[in-house]
């Protein structure tokens, strides 16, 4: 439904970006015009909301007003049924249940969603366990140690949360040991499909579930959600534990839109509001005080990299113990464990990261189209970390891998429009293992095999990757003025939060900008960044604003050359009033 028009500016030897100005279709221009009178908005934000392919006056006010009404049937998604009727039985016989779990962000919040609804159903001797594999002695997904211990335990019915989409052999050796399995997963599914009582995926070929991109957390939300249902249980038992599904749907960063777009919304207001003790604690550590609202970016840059830490440094297990926990002190102090296992993290993906830069840089052929680099000494909890800074240093799909148990694994990230999945697909012969999205995955392989899954690897993305890909685009929603960002425009801004994936924070661009009285200047102790005063010279047009990185720029601005800019629009709450601030993305002259 859209087109893109490229800025034909003169792109200076200093910026890499192409900017693609978003347009409407003729259809969708009239629509525009239409829908702005309707509902009295201005043009630019209407052409917002057709460009996320809100058309009609009803839609608008769902996506302004998004309630939790508007969810979609949980039993619409395949196996649910059988799911809901295994699990009733279940409590109904005092089965023993073992919630088991990725050790990811999307994995410990499952098990932790999943575990805190199961437990005040649970009666005396029946038991609710959960499971957390290690990545290092286990790897992902579900494992045959993991089964293993549920026979131990006694377990006879094992919830799967954010994994279990591929363990076709693990899922038969369970069925052998008498346990029962339900899979709620969101990852790509494969040919064929675990033997267990219910696979809930709506990424199976034969699922009709309107909405496709469920985090494994909000998978395991309407697992419990049609359980609620089933069995006269409020409703508000299950949305209580919203504030865990922001996290998951922030973190792993599944597109906003839809139910996730509504999950995330109402979760964010509950981790505002009264979020668990877990989380509290987590936001204490972080010293994430409440003088301002907590964001998606809060959750993907502070509470996320936490809860991802203990998993690639220490125990996921950890993790599940504090986000059910309800003593705050305990709470506490396993936050304060995890927030050093993220000072410990940071350093070694920093030493990592500079390794691999070297390796790059000494051995790599700058005409290959992707990157894969291996150190068996690498430590496996951050080279996914250390592949996403590559990916984004150097703009190729990346994968990093290391050694451990005897076997290669890593994870790979791709750039925007290249299909890394289908990529590591191709290579599926080399591979032991290997599972994920479109732009993020995980893989195992034989060292016998690393030469040749290199050569086909990077074979397949040469093939099938074009040359624009390589090129950094940034999409602008509109063009304006400043005189156009008033108090009533930024108010309508902020209604289209959460943003993300697929609903991310538009871009704008304003041309034929002018320092203002000769106020911008260089700052930063590095001298890196550019604090900006500009005008456009329309009424009221002075504007402020923040430029990383671009301190360069400043001496066109002090000749009095013209820029344009593109950015964000934000609230600067460094000081009080908070104040409206420009974010800028990139600068041409």
């Amino acid at each position: 439904q859209l087109k893109y028009s490229e800025n034909d500016n003169q792109t200076n030897n200093i910026m890499q970006n192409k900017w693609f100005f978003k347009e409407l279709s003729t259809e969708e221009e009239s629509k525009k015009e239409k829908l702005a009178k309707e509902l009295n908005l201005p043009p630019t934000i209407v052409k917002m909301l057709l460009l996320r392919g809100i058309t009609t006056q009803k839609e608008v006010e769902s996506f302004f007003n998004p309630k939790l009404e508007d969810l979609h049937n949980p039993m619409l998604i395949q196996d649910m049924d059988k799911a809901v009727k295994r699990l009733t039985r279940a409590l109904e016989q005092k089965e023993n249940i073992l919630v088991y779990g990725d050790y990811d962000v999307d994995g410990t919040t499952a098990v932790a969603l999943v575990y805190k609804f199961l437990k005040p159903l649970i009666c005396s001797p029946q038991v609710l366990d959960y499971y957390i594999p290690d990545r290092y002695n286990e790897g992902y997904g579900i494992s045959f140690k993991g089964i293993d211990y549920a026979k131990e335990h006694n377990i006879n019915l094992i919830i799967a949360l954010d994994c279990g989409i591929k363990a076709i052999d693990e899922v038969e050796y369970a069925k052998s040991l008498g346990i029962d399995c339900i899979i709620c997963d969101h990852h790509t599914t494969d040919i064929a499909l675990p033997r267990a009582v219910a696979v809930l995926d709506s990424k199976r070929s034969d699922d009709n579930y309107p909405y496709k991109h469920l985090s494994g957390c909000g998978v395991g939300y309407k697992l419990m959600q049609a359980f609620a249902s089933a069995n006269g249980i409020p409703k508000s038992d299950v949305d209580k534990h919203l504030d865990l599904l922001a996290v998951s749907i922030a973190s792993d960063i599944v597109p906003i839109t839809g139910e996730n777009r509504i999950l995330a919304y109402y979760g964010i207001k509950r981790l505002n509001e009264q979020p668990c003790c877990g989380l509290k604690a987590i936001m204490e550590v972080c010293e994430m005080t409440h003088t301002k609202e907590i964001s998606i970016n809060d959750i993907v840059f502070k509470i996320g990299p936490r809860i991802n830490a203990s998993g690639r440094m220490k125990s996921g297990r950890e993790v599940v113990e504090l986000l059910i926990s309800n003593d705050f002190s305990q709470a506490y102090q396993l936050s304060k464990n995890i927030n050093s296992y993220n000072d410990e993290r940071r350093n070694i993906d920093k030493d990592t990261t500079l390794e691999a830069e070297k390796v790059i840089n000494e051995t790599a052929d700058t005409n290959n189209s992707s990157i894969i680099v291996y150190n068996p000494n690498w430590h496996k909890g951050i080279v996914g970390i250390v592949a996403s800074r590559l990916t984004e240093k150097y703009y190729k799909p990346t994968i990093v891998l290391t050694k451990a148990n005897d076997m290669i694994s890593g994870s790979a990230r791709s750039i925007q429009g290249f299909d890394l999945y289908q990529a590591i697909d191709s290579c599926r012969g080399l591979l032991e293992n290997f599972g994920g999205h479109t732009y993020a995955a995980g893989l195992s392989l034989k060292e016998e095999n690393l030469d040749k899954f290199k050569q086909q690897f990077c074979e397949y993305v040469s093939n099938n990757i074009t040359p624009e890909l390589f090129i950094p685009t940034i999409e602008i929603d509109d063009t304006i003025q400043f005189k156009d960002i008033d108090s009533r425009f930024v108010n309508i801004l902020r209604s289209f939060e959460p943003f993300g994936p697929g609903n991310p924070k538009p871009y704008f661009c304003t041309k034929n900008i002018f320092d203002y009285n000769n106020m911008s200047k260089i700052v930063g102790q590095t001298a890196e960044h550019l604090k900006l005063e500009i005008t456009d010279y329309s009424i009221n047009s002075r504007m402020s604003g923040i430029a990383f990185k671009m301190s360069e720029y400043n001496k066109y601005l002090k000749e009095k050359t013209p820029i344009n800019i593109v950015y964000t629009i934000e609230d600067n709450t460094y000081f009080k009033p908070a104040t409206t601030q420009l974010m800028v993305k990139d600068i041409k002259y």
